[in-house]
């Protein structure tokens, strides 16, 4: 059983929680944590059998605390994985798993040297139908890849209120990037390949805060082309899809999949729900266990910090950006 601390007790580090607290077979436990509220966390922290203690170093001090879960603000990211590895804890980090090409790199090597597992919360590569629509890609049916076509967009924006850190640019660059968008450029990645370049319109037309409106269209290192929206304040859209020669693939939210062959009618499969935190945080266990590596490797997180940062880049300049 590994022990995990809890860092950031928020909604989405409470939910992480839920997905294995008291569950058999999970391989992991929260045991510890530490958040910003501590004083709003305490009810919870009693009722999961939790150890909260007043910061991130006390965490790291902890000597049971054998591995860290990161659900805390973008920009800590970085130094957090970094100060877990230099004290020996494996880490799960939630996305984007930093903002920057250079302290991604500099993460992944601190975890490397120590002999640590880094794991990246990018949750859909566990659903069945991403599976699924990979393997079509893979074993030909859709043909030659032409495009991409990808959205992730939710009404968040709306709550977002002055001095909350989410509704800081800073900490959400291009409006809903940091906490949709990211996923479906590392979906992208996962089903179709890296990209070579982006080009990126974002603004805000309604909310006072971030940007609700971020586009992108893009090219692949295959020649395949993207085009993408995330948006922060519309009705919740899950949707990618795959354009190839001799047929397309849409997964329509995390269940429904369809497949259009070239010729013939429109084949739908719909999946089971999937718990996905607990599918990502039990694979995390099971890769510090010494089973299978963790299912998004290193490189390509590296590679989705990349096109983040490149995605502000272009932006800002209006013009097209190529991807280090």
């Amino acid at each position: 059983m590994l022990d995990c601390a809890i860092v950031g007790m928020g909604n989405w580090g409470r939910k992480l929680v839920d997905s294995v607290q008291g569950r058999n077979g999970a391989g992991l436990r929260f045991v510890a944590g530490s958040t910003g509220t501590i004083e709003k966390a305490r009810p919870y922290a009693a009722e999961k059998g939790i150890t909260l203690h007043e910061g991130y170093e006390a965490v790291l001090a902890d000597p049971r605390v054998q591995a860290v879960v990161l659900a805390t603000p973008h920009a800590q990211h970085a130094d957090q994985v970094v100060a877990a590895a230099r004290a020996g804890k494996h880490v799960f980090v939630e996305k984007p798993f930093t903002l920057s090409r250079e302290s991604a790199e500099a993460a992944v090597a601190a975890c490397r040297a120590a002999g640590v597992v880094l794991a990246l919360g990018h949750n859909r590569r566990f659903l069945p139908a991403v599976a699924k629509m990979k393997a079509m890609l893979e074993d030909g049916r859709l043909g030659t890849l032409l495009h991409v076509e990808g959205q992730f967009s939710g009404p968040g924006g709306f709550a977002y209120k002055p001095g909350a850190w989410r509704a800081d640019r800073a900490e959400s660059p291009l409006g809903g990037m940091g906490g949709m968008g990211i996923h479906m450029v590392d979906m992208i990645i996962n089903l179709a390949g890296r990209f070579r370049d982006v080009r990126v319109v974002s603004h805000a037309r309604v909310l006072p805060t971030i940007d609700d409106t971020t586009a992108m269209l893009a090219t692949l290192e295959s020649g395949a082309t993207v085009s993408f929206a995330t948006l922060a304040a519309a009705p919740r859209l899950w949707r990618v899809a795959l354009y190839g020669t001799d047929g397309w693939a849409e997964l329509h939210g995390h269940e429904r999949l369809t497949f259009r062959p070239r010729d013939g009618e429109d084949q739908v499969t719909d999946f089971p729900p999937t718990d996905i935190e607990r599918a990502e945080l039990e694979a995390f266990a099971a890769a510090v266990a010494g089973g299978l590596a963790y299912p998004l490797p290193l490189e390509e997180a590296v590679h989705g910090v990349s096109v983040f940062e490149t995605m502000i880049w272009a932006a800002s300049s209006g013009s097209v950006c190529r991807v280090a």
